[in-house]
């Protein structure tokens, strides 16, 4: 999940002294609490607000703040992700330094890079790759074909090295890359030896711009070496278009050696599909068809699944009406950009249905 960005002062040219400030690290703690204030650990940190937010800043001006360990657990959306979750106060330094990297590094990115970016994400980008389509295939007057691919393990396997010089070129403050070394040193990925200096957390704000700026390196590469017009990235989701078939294999090669060569990084061989447009093109949960953008079945099939279950849970009064209509104006907002009026009518359906029985048995 992206986060937008924090609306606390930070500059590009700014110092440490300057980024540590107790105003900014209180205007951190607010946007890192969004949406969390029901959690156990904000609402303990939170008894005693300004002695902890005072002490960290402490720390942090001494040089003696020190990132803590992380709490792990697994989800599934939908398939098993391993989660790492560092401690309140960690995560308010996540926030100010997201905030500060985001400052400093956006302004290389590509334009088409749609992953945790303002006015970006899934369905800005998902709207580009339609937009390109309809350019490619002359208004569904020719062939055209995507490439799709991602990377293997990408997360586990993002080299602290490389990270690092990628850091050091456009930041200065010595303290500023200190704090940021010890946060992503913090972490060892476990499907690797830990002498690997590998891997960051699924569960770190940080690891969604150290991704950006990781991955900036291929963009780069296939935007001005290969000089390819029409590709799309989110995260380590990749998309390139064109009426040559041929040049789209051949596409495939290069990636891969760039990847391997100057970031360490492999393709995952069972995610590479080269799809027809007449057929669908399957990226971030949508299928782009000429005229049409349509949701995947699996997640029909899972969104369907999850609201029987919620539907469950409040004829039970496990959950409260107000929690089942957030759920339910979530799926409806995910299938409002897509070509799927019956779908968003038919939970509708199943949400006012399930009203008026609770309200007839009670």
């Amino acid at each position: 999940m992206c986060v937008c960005v924090a609306i606390f002062i930070v500059g590009v040219h700014m110092n440490y002294n300057e980024l540590i400030t107790v105003e900014n690290l209180f205007q951190a703690y607010y946007e890192f609490r969004k949406g969390k204030r029901k959690r156990v650990d904000i609402q303990i940190f939170e008894r005693n607000l300004e002695d902890n937010l005072f002490s960290l800043y402490l720390s942090l001006k001494n040089n003696t703040y020190r990132h803590g360990v992380y709490e792990e657990f697994y989800v599934n959306d939908p398939k098993r992700r391993h989660i790492h979750k560092a401690s309140a106060s960690d995560r308010i330094v996540h926030h100010l330094l997201y905030k500060y990297l985001y400052d400093v590094f956006d302004k290389t990115f590509i334009y088409d890079s749609y992953s945790c970016r303002l006015d970006k994400g899934t369905h800005r980008g998902v709207k580009r790759l339609e937009k390109f389509a309809r350019i490619v295939s002359r208004n569904y007057s020719r062939n055209c074909y995507g490439l799709k691919f991602d990377v293997k393990k990408f997360f586990a396997n993002v080299d602290y090295e490389i990270l690092f010089g990628l850091l050091k070129n456009k930041i200065t403050d010595r303290d500023i890359l200190t704090l940021l070394f010890g946060l992503i040193e913090s972490f060892h990925s476990e499907d690797l030896a830990s002498q690997d200096r590998k891997g960051i957390p699924l569960g770190n704000l940080t690891s969604q711009i150290f991704a950006n700026i990781y991955m900036n390196q291929h963009d780069q590469f296939i935007k001005h070496k290969l000089k390819i017009k029409y590709y799309i990235r989110y995260a380590d989701d990749f998309v390139i278009l064109s009426t040559d078939k041929e040049y789209l294999s051949q596409c495939i090669d290069t990636s891969q050696q760039f990847l391997f060569d100057n970031l360490k990084l492999e393709l995952h061989p069972q995610k590479i599909i080269i799809s027809k447009f007449t057929w669908g093109i399957n990226f971030l949960g949508y299928i782009v068809l000429p005229h049409y953008i349509l949701p995947r079945t699996q997640t029909i099939r899972r969104m369907f699944r999850k609201i029987e279950n919620k539907l469950e849970d409040y004829k039970s009064n496990e959950i409260s009406e107000f929690s089942l209509n957030q759920t339910i104006q979530s799926y409806r907002g995910y299938l409002s950009h897509s070509n799927s009026y019956k779908f968003s009518q038919e939970v509708r359906d199943m949400y006012e249905i399930s009203r008026i029985l609770k309200l007839i048995n009670l």
